[in-house]
């Protein structure tokens, strides 16, 4: 995008990276420790190696990363006895901060409630935690795929064929990423690699375009040694599996696109970059990567781990969310309450429990008030062919040929959610998340079998559809959500454009707030910006690929900017952005029409 020489403020895209947050089945124990243990603990489910601060808005630490920026900060962790350096920072605008050595949860945790009681200038800081693939994979086989079609563990879905297949609708799978399966490849858009840690990537490099799935196996160096997994091809496989082909298997939303967003490798996934994922995923800006061409109308992870929703991960859903977002994620396969995994506890989020093929709770699954509904997971313990079939690979490390295999786990259960989302939608583009969530609950059937507090039953795929086209929606159409410095959107607005008015405000004579709009088809629209008095401002608008198309430079007063909506696809993004240098602080308008 263009730069302007004239006092031009950078957007506000703030950089993605790199956290951990490993997988912990049961609390530590104790209270903060006085010192942390000078000794690097191993790598391990209860260990991590970096942390996230998140500064308040319009803070020296919010503007830059230096250690003069974050005093306390490093004092608090020098008490400690650690050292840390700044990395980057996220999505929300946060800094992700590398720890010198590995500390237990329990001391990750001391660390970040010490350095946020010694700066009042912290609005939270949090260990940043690792998260696993949710599933228990077996040897491949292949048989039919009873989860779709059988009456009493399957989906329902021939029926809801009929009236939706997912066409125009497209589904982000934040996972290890992807393999061109034959079966699978046509349907895949662009995606994008978040994992910053080579290490973690196992591709030699940082981020990048690239979302292919080099091969997560390890060999030891997080737990037992285990062969590659190839989760993410499989979840993407249920998805939207190419079908009617005349070979291999069908997906349940067999019409809409993927687009692969590798956020988990070896060991696992920073959960600082799953939620950047979650941002571009949805359409959010994430410095250092295009804008997604594709936004997301529906997020499926099949991931979690042990502990509470952070705030980094609740944020990035919040935003996904405001920009029209379904967000389907595994409940887990502790076989306990999913109160205490995330993201299945995180807010407004689609938490999905398995059943088996008899419609009764897996053996694994999690259960619980946080759990939405249930759907086929399979239990290949009884045969492998009571799993769930999908696409994979056959390489036991680096990628071999195309195959397809039963893997059991709330991770399969999840994808199956996400393609019946995307049927819905695809039916009707009006329905808000909350009208998807609410239509998947109302719908879903009873359970046959035995499923105590698994959400309100097992997800009836053709209820669900029939539901959606005559549910309406929620305003639909055209929206557009607030971004203010690109911060958190917990409180992002989301509104109609025909016509629509944001209210925003400015805290001081320097300020800068964000918006980015959804449009769903093309149109022309005309932003007009009423500032709070007396004002020196810029309103700049960007294309969905992050470049300039539009300007009023030097404004003084009410501002009409016309922008020129052309997309070549059904949905497509632009952004606006308000730059104020100078004037009152106050309450300012903008309106929106087309």
């Amino acid at each position: 995008m263009t730069r302007h020489t004239r006092r031009e403020l950078s957007l506000s895209r703030l950089s993605l990276a790199l956290a951990a947050f490993c997988l912990s089945l049961s609390a530590q124990a104790g209270g903060p420790p006085t010192k942390v243990a000078a000794a690097a603990a191993a790598a391990g489910p209860d260990t991590t190696d970096q942390l996230i601060i998140k500064y308040r808005k319009d803070t020296p630490a919010a503007r830059t990363l230096s250690r003069a920026a974050m005093p306390a900060a490093h004092a608090a962790a020098n008490a400690l006895g650690v050292q840390m350096k700044a990395l980057r920072r996220n999505a929300l605008g946060a800094a992700v901060m590398k720890l010198d050595r590995r500390l237990s949860m329990a001391e990750a945790k001391a660390l970040a409630q010490a350095v946020q009681q010694a700066d009042r200038l912290v609005q939270y800081a949090e260990p940043d935690r690792i998260m696993r693939i949710q599933l228990s994979p077996n040897d491949s086989s292949y048989a039919s795929q009873w989860h779709y079609f059988e009456s009493t563990g399957g989906l329902n879905l021939p029926a809801a064929w009929d009236k939706s297949t997912g066409s125009g609708v497209v589904v982000a799978v934040i996972d290890t990423g992807f393999r061109p399966h034959a079966d699978l490849a046509a349907n895949l858009l662009t995606g994008y690699d978040m994992i910053s840690d080579a290490t973690v990537g196992n591709d030699g490099g940082g981020r990048d375009s690239d979302a292919s799935d080099p091969g997560d196996w390890t060999s030891g160096q997080c737990g037992a040694a285990q062969n590659s997994s190839w989760h993410g091809t499989h979840v993407a496989g249920t998805i939207a599996a190419v079908t009617n082909n005349g070979s291999g298997v069908a997906g349940v939303a067999f019409n809409a696109k993927v687009v692969p967003i590798r956020a988990l490798g070896t060991c696992g996934g920073y959960t600082s970059d799953i939620a950047d994922g979650i941002v571009w995923a949805s359409g959010g800006s994430v410095f250092g990567a295009p804008f997604n061409a594709n936004p997301a109308r529906v997020i499926n992870m099949s991931l979690g781990g042990g502990g509470a929703c952070d705030s980094t991960t609740q944020s990035a859903i919040d935003g996904a969310r405001s920009r029209g977002t379904v967000v389907v994620v595994a409940a887990g396969n502790s076989s306990t309450d999913a109160s205490g995994f995330s993201p299945a506890n995180c807010a407004g989020v689609v938490s999905v429990a398995s059943v088996d093929r008899n419609g009764s709770k897996a053996y694994y699954s999690n259960f619980g008030a946080s759990v939405d509904v249930a759907a086929p997971g399979g239990d290949v313990t009884t045969g492998s062919g009571n799993g769930v079939l999908s696409t994979l690979n056959s390489g036991t490390t680096t990628p071999g040929s195309d195959i397809y295999a039963y893997y059991q786990g709330t991770s399969m259960a999840s994808p199956h959610v996400a393609g019946v989302a995307a049927l819905m939608l695809a039916a009707n583009g009006a329905l808000t998340a909350d009208d998807v969530e609410a239509q998947l609950k109302s719908t879903a059937r009873g359970f046959p079998g035995t499923c105590s507090s698994c959400g309100s039953g097992i997800v009836d795929a053709n209820a669900a559809v029939d539901a959606a086209i005559g549910g309406g929606g929620g305003g639909g159409g055209n929206a557009v959500a607030e971004v203010e410095n690109n911060d958190a959107l917990s409180s992002a607005q989301f509104v109609s454009v025909n016509p629509a008015t944001v209210s925003g405000s400015i805290s001081s004579g320097s300020d800068t707030d964000f918006y980015a709009i959804t449009l769903r088809g093309a149109a022309t629209l005309i932003a007009t910006l009423t500032p709070p008095g007396t004002a020196d401002y810029d309103l700049y608008v960007y294309d969905s690929a992050g470049n300039e198309i539009g300007s009023s430079i030097n404004g003084t007063g009410a501002v009409d900017s016309v922008m020129l909506m052309n997309p070549s696809f059904a949905d497509d993004t632009r952004y606006v952005r308000v730059v104020y240098y100078s004037g009152a602080a106050g309450g300012y308008t903008l309106g929106l029409s087309q």
